[in-house]
């Protein structure tokens, strides 16, 4: 995608009718007038520049941080599209609290094992971070909660999550326990150039840093606009944030499962990935990472 949340619409400015041409005033009265707007303007200066400062230190650098999309070196799977989907891999069986935030469930045995210690033996077997596995599997046990006929998989989610940023660790990123990157990650210019699609500026430069045009931003790669309608918040702080990996997995979760998609049937499957990305050598990507992680899960399942 490369694409809950407020308005950003201006307000009108209504005119005005200008009033007639005082008298002039006395040159001391005059005086003392630009004195007063000198000093109004160098206070509004100075606070003006404070406000750009915190603007400024609040707003992600713009820079081409995901040139790999799709992943370059993953391999497309020789499947058709619409005719099958990837291996099943349920988180947990049941093991874990939808509704109960990944930080708690690391903290608290639901059934026969957390989230995070699930997360902790797949990581070992499928080679995904273990801190993104608990967001992606977060993310399937709340649709399951609240989008049961979804059936949408942290497989899938994975599968995404390693093409759009190598599960938040793209260039160098580091995935911190608090579910976000060590620096932002935000996508190329949404310019038009070759290979990648126009898309004006949307937000301000607000969740990108550019102002100019769109660019996607985070672990899932959201384009802002997108996450305006999508955002979520899956690590329960009360704030959607796409840079914070247990939101971004969400939102893809609900943006996958839209329309009433069965994202366990071939034709939902599918068509949810194709949504997120129009490009079938994307969605046959897709499939043979999820399918891989899939199968690594169930392997951890049979040796326990």
């Amino acid at each position: 995608m490369r694409t809950s949340t407020g308005k950003t619409e201006d307000d009108p400015i209504d005119s005005v009718d200008e009033p007639a041409p005082a008298a002039p005033a006395p040159r001391s009265a005059g005086v003392a007038v630009l004195t007063r707007l000198i000093v109004v303007f160098v206070v509004l200066a100075v606070a003006g520049g404070g406000v750009w400062l915190v603007t400024r230190a609040s707003t992600p650098e713009a820079s081409p941080t995901t040139t790999e999309i799709p992943a370059l070196q993953v391999k497309a799977a020789d499947v058709r599209p619409g005719s099958v989907v990837p291996a099943g891999g349920a988180v947990v069986a049941g093991g874990a609290d939808p509704q109960t935030p990944p930080q708690a469930q690391s903290r608290s045995a639901t059934g026969s094992a957390t989230l995070s210690q699930w997360a902790g033996q797949v990581a070992a077997a499928s080679g995904v971070p273990a801190r993104a596995l608990t967001a992606y599997g977060n993310a399937e046990l709340a649709m399951r909660a609240n989008q049961p006929n979804c059936k949408i998989s942290w497989a899938t989610l994975a599968g995404i999550g390693r093409i759009e940023s190598n599960h938040g660790q793209y260039a160098g990123a580091v995935l911190g326990a608090d579910g976000r990157p060590s620096k932002p990650i935000i996508g190329v210019p949404l310019d038009g150039s070759s290979g990648v699609q126009a898309i004006g500026d949307t937000d301000g430069g607000r969740y990108d840093g550019d102002a100019g045009v769109d660019r996607a931003v985070g672990p899932m790669q959201f384009i802002p606009s997108t996450w305006r309608k999508w955002a979520s918040d899956g690590n329960g702080d009360g704030l959607g944030d796409p840079q914070q990996i247990d939101d971004a997995a969400l939102a893809a979760a609900r943006y996958l499962c839209a329309g009433g998609r069965d994202m366990q049937s071939p034709s939902g499957w599918w068509a949810g990935i194709l949504s997120y990305n129009n490009s079938t050598e994307y969605a046959q990507k897709v499939f043979g990472l999820a399918d891989g992680y899939a199968k690594a899960a169930q392997s951890v399942r049979k040796q326990g």
